[in-house]
């Protein structure tokens, strides 16, 4: 596909069509970089996305308490404290 390139201001720009966006993945913000001698064009990672939908759905299980663990002396006897 090609598309041309508009200017905006001091810069310049391109269009995307929606369909390239959506397949894509991109939302407000993408990440570029030139590899090459070539444009790549990603989406913006976000690492915690859906995590509070996550949260509420755990709490709604009951899920979201903090593990008990046995109790351990390993600090007492293998570290030195100073």
């Amino acid at each position: 596909m090609r598309v041309s390139i508009i200017k905006i201001g001091n810069s310049r720009g391109l269009r995307l069509p929606k369909p390239i966006i959506e397949q894509c993945g991109f939302g407000d913000e993408v990440e570029i970089e030139v590899r090459n001698n070539e444009l790549v064009i990603k989406p913006v990672k976000r690492p915690r996305h859906n995590w509070e939908q996550a949260f509420k759905t755990m709490a709604g299980k009951n899920d979201d308490a903090l593990r008990k663990f046995p109790d351990s002396k390993w600090d007492e006897k293998e570290w030195k404290w100073r």
